[in-house]
């Protein structure tokens, strides 16, 4: 299988792949020098008897380091290429590994009961609130939040923004029939008389411009006069339109019961019913709605009232002191604050937490776990193989090296047993 070259592993890996070669080396080394030890004894055993036990503990250490290397290799390639059944099991069996893994984790941790249990040992919401009631914490979350709400409004098109605005004008404010709910909302504000308020700004305003003004009424009438009507006569006539006009701004001002007053109270009114039951007069109003909502110049207005938030917002965000960025900061401790001082808030928050984790988990288990099966089915099995081994092969190193000692003890004490009850062994 080919080996990852060392320039393309991670740091971490090519300590591990380091520590593996030398584990390696040292089980060879220890199944070399049994089998040195074997040789040597075995040759000379004639002569000494007692390197008979030697040899026994050599020949039991090889066949022990020979077992063990055999079963850690098998489960990585096959031992010498050779095509042994139930060999190269991590390979040839990724996909089920994989697939037993995700149901293990889904079986064992993706479950109600224990995601709750764990949930309701932690105290989430004060542990929240006390870091992030920490003025260097809650700026590191406005700024986070800041950048994606600015990602957010730079992936937005302003064409679809436009057309979304349109879309729920047209459903929310266009279509729905004004006149009989304007006739409504028209009709209490009459029998409350709250619009006598308006009135009395109105009459104020004109009363205020009047005596601001009084030069525009020079020439307004007479210039309409023949020509051979004297000056002096013009000048007459303007000015007494001029104080007629004072003169009735005051009186409706002064007059609660002025006739111009009740004539308006009772245009409000007939409109009032008008509005709502009255054909004619609910065609005209949504006429001009709708000649309204069509007007280019209404679009580009919306246009660029959207262009201009937009445009606003984005500079707030990108500005760490803005009045924007500086209270959304302050917020987000006040809420941390909350959470780390207030109990009754504290428990309602971890058990909402709790039932949201709950309810995701019952209901997206299977998908959870299905996403270990199916990356575990996209790695390719030689890289597969070369992670894992990476990862526990310095420890199944251990495992021939304690096979090598264990099967020099056991073949030791096998051939010490042989001889203590068979006679003449």
């Amino acid at each position: 299988m080919p080996r990852t070259p060392m320039a393309l592993l991670s740091p971490a890996d090519q300590e591990r792949r380091l520590a593996l070669r030398r584990m390696k080396a040292v089980a060879l080394g220890a199944l070399i020098f049994m089998a040195v030890l074997f040789v040597i004894a075995f040759w000379l055993q004639e002569r000494q008897p007692w390197l008979g036990y030697v040899r026994a503990a050599a020949e039991g250490g090889m066949v022990g380091a020979l077992a063990d290397w055999f079963a850690v290799t098998a489960l990585f390639r096959r031992p010498l290429g050779l095509p042994i059944p139930h060999t190269a099991i991590i390979p040839s069996r990724k996909n089920e590994i994989g697939r037993t893994l995700g149901e293990f984790v889904e079986t064992n941790f993706l479950e109600g009961s224990v995601v709750r249990a764990k949930l309701s040992t932690t105290a989430i919401a004060r542990r929240a609130g006390e870091w992030l009631r920490e003025p260097q914490h809650a700026e590191r979350v406005g700024a986070e939040g800041a950048t994606i709400a600015t990602a957010v409004l730079n992936a937005l098109s302003d064409d679809d923004v436009r057309d979304l605005i349109t879309d729920l004008a047209r459903e929310h404010l266009v279509s729905p029939e004004w006149g009989p709910p304007a006739g409504a909302w028209l009709e209490k504000i009459v029998e409350a008389d709250a619009h006598h308020g308006a009135v009395d700004l109105a009459v104020d305003t004109v009363g205020r411009w009047l005596d601001a003004n009084a030069a525009s009424f020079s020439g307004l009438i007479s210039r309409r006069l023949p020509g051979w009507v004297p000056k002096l006569a013009h000048r007459f006539v303007d000015d007494t339109a001029y104080n007629e006009a004072v003169k009735f701004v005051r009186a409706v001002r002064d007059d609660p019961k002025h006739p111009a007053r009740v004539a308006i109270d009772g245009y409000l009114a007939r409109l009032a019913e008008n509005l709502q039951n009255d054909p004619a007069t609910r065609e005209k109003l949504e006429n001009a709605k709708a000649s309204l909502f069509d007007s280019p110049r209404v679009g580009a207005l919306a246009a660029e009232a959207w262009n201009t938030a937009k445009n606003g917002l984005l500079t707030s965000l990108a500005d760490p002191e803005s009045g924007l960025r500086r209270r959304a900061v302050q917020a987000l401790q006040e809420v941390g604050e909350r959470l780390a001082t207030d109990a009754a808030l504290q428990r309602r928050v971890d058990t909402w937490v709790s039932d949201a984790a709950v309810f995701l988990v019952d209901r997206y288990r299977h998908d959870i776990a299905s996403i270990i099966t199916d990356t575990v089915e996209r790695w390719d099995p030689a890289e597969t193989t070369e992670k894992i081994e990476l990862m526990v092969g310095r420890d199944l190193q251990y495992i021939r090296l304690n096979g090598t000692v264990v099967g020099a003890l056991a073949g030791l004490a096998i051939f010490a047993i042989a001889h203590a009850l068979i006679p003449g062994a």
